[in-house]
């Protein structure tokens, strides 16, 4: 039985990091709304209680029953966690009169305590709340204090239960890391066995378990997702697993052949389909941006179907939707009112009477990387930028053509290359070349022109929720805008987006 330790989520902004934190940790957690409390066994080591946008004292406050852990097994109160369980139980809360959002150091710190084993006196943490504790239970004892915050750690005499007002999971706590290894390793007992080695080995026996030798179709994107679900479930099921690549005419250049010889190489049964005129005569003269991505996501549907159906006896629908999906869609605040089509294919399921698997249900978006690189799948492809589930029908603004397609094409590929060549594509999340509908007046040699405009985009993030514009050398940018004027037929202006998101976001459309 796998070990763990579960997150109960309030609704803080910083909830997954927690749960990114541990599994760094090489320990497997598991995020949980505190108004879906998991049945608790032996596998639970510990519990670890999220932040909140709400004040304890509101009266829509979350009000857990933590009868079942408190006492009974580790728990860790973090920010909201902490007031909780002060406010609660005898204790009092109130506004604090200082600011207590940002930086601050810890200027009394217990270290007979165990929780801050190893961790510095005067260490920075990262305080996050507008609520502080002013006054503890009885047997609630101060363990760590800041200049403003009395209460910023304290222990419950008599059980494994701790809490702190500030965040270990922030980047700015500096040695947040460390007090969560106390936690987790220390004080729950954790063993640390939780890495892609272990994934690998359990899941492909779980999936022989689920599958047998029933028969299996997944969609592959040539993204890093479907492709580590592909090589996992091929390793489980070998040749009972068919994959489906579809080229929607809306891919980089020669991305269909290239991600066809590279699955190739992997040992895949891949099964390309070229559907370019289909999508292509689908958006003719459509505009609309939400419009596009809706008949790009119905053909797809439809040629997949279609596909699908010529392989006899086909049970199962593989998705590479991970971790990050799953929560999301049983958040506090709800299912989520967007099914993200780059894992989800909305309504293949039930038109195709096919049960669902998800091997990579459980990860984060690193973990799927490095589970990726236990199946010795190729760096080159482990490490691609995030491309968007519409492809390059949502970079050219406006109606979609063949011709519009071969330009951005082109474009897209002096740009994507010119980042590899110049060692910059590692340092940049996400890149690529939008077509504006703006011409322009231009010379070449002697003759006027009346061309194309194309946006370079190329930011830096973690996990697509922000974005800030990257900071490229001058020099490079100069060269990529004289290739594409120069090679491009269609083109004679480049210019790049300097926009963060937010308040802009990192497609255009």
């Amino acid at each position: 039985m796998q070990e763990k330790i579960l997150i109960l989520d309030f609704g803080s902004q910083y909830t997954q990091l927690i749960g990114r934190k541990v599994r760094e940790l090489n320990v497997y957690c598991e995020i949980h709304p505190y108004n879906h409390f998991p049945e608790i066994d032996e596998s639970v080591k510990g519990v670890i209680l999220s932040g909140s946008p709400y004040s304890v004292r509101d009266e829509e406050a979350p009000r857990p029953d933590l009868s079942k852990i408190k006492g009974k097994i580790p728990v860790l109160g973090v920010c909201y966690g902490a007031q909780y369980m002060a406010h609660f139980y005898g204790g009092e809360v109130a506004p604090s009169n200082t600011r207590e959002y940002g930086r601050a150091n810890l200027g009394f710190i217990d270290h007979d305590s165990v929780l801050f084993e190893n961790v510095s006196l005067h260490s920075q943490v990262w305080m996050s709340h507008g609520d502080t504790i002013i006054r503890l239970p009885e047997n609630y004892k101060v363990i760590a204090s800041t200049e403003d915050v009395n209460f910023a750690a304290y222990k419950v005499d008599g059980e494994k239960t701790w809490a702190i007002q500030f965040h270990p999971e922030v980047y700015h706590t500096t040695e947040g890391k460390q007090l969560l290894q106390n936690f987790v390793t220390t004080i729950c007992g954790c063993e640390q066995n939780w890495t892609p080695d272990s994934f690998v080995e359990t899941t492909v026996r779980e999936l022989q378990d689920q599958l047998g030798n029933d028969k299996v179709v997944l969609g592959l994107s040539g993204g890093v997702d479907s492709s580590v679900a592909g090589v996992l479930l091929h390793k489980a099921i070998g040749k009972n697993l068919t994959c489906i690549f579809v080229d929607n005419g809306l891919l980089r250049k020669n991305e269909f052949e290239d991600v066809l010889h590279s699955y190739e190489n992997m040992g895949l049964n891949v099964i390309g389909v070229d559907a370019r005129e289909k999508f292509w005569n689908d958006l003719a003269g459509i505009t609309d941006p939400e419009q596009k991505r809706k008949v790009i996501g119905r053909n797809f549907i439809e040629v997949f179907d279609e596909e699908a159906h010529k392989i006899k006896d086909v049970k199962w629908l593989a998705q590479g939707t991970i971790y990050p999906d799953v929560i999301e869609s049983i958040s506090v605040n709800g299912p989520s009112a967007t099914i993200k089509s780059h894992h989800n294919v909305g309504g293949l399921p039930e038109k195709m009477k096919l049960k669902v698997v998800e091997p990579l249900k459980l990860l984060f978006k690193d973990e799927v990387r490095r589970v990726g690189g236990a199946l010795t799948i190729k760096k080159e492809l482990l490490g691609r930028h995030p491309f968007p589930g519409p492809g390059l029908g949502i970079r050219i603004l406006g109606d979609v053509t063949p011709e519009k397609v071969r330009i951005l094409q082109e474009a897209d590929a002096i740009f994507i290359n010119g980042l590899k060549n110049w060692g910059l594509y590692d340092e940049v999340w996400q890149a690529g070349v939008m077509l504006l509908p703006v011409q322009s007046v231009g010379v070449m040699g002697d003759e006027r022109t009346y061309e194309n405009t194309v946006a370079l985009r190329a930011v830096a993030s973690t996990d697509g929720m922000t974005a800030d514009w990257v900071h490229l050398p001058y020099d490079f940018m100069a060269k990529m805008s004289n290739e594409i004027i120069n090679k491009v037929r269609g083109i004679n202006r480049v210019v790049y987006d300097i926009s963060s998101k937010p308040p802009a976001t990192i497609e255009w459309e």
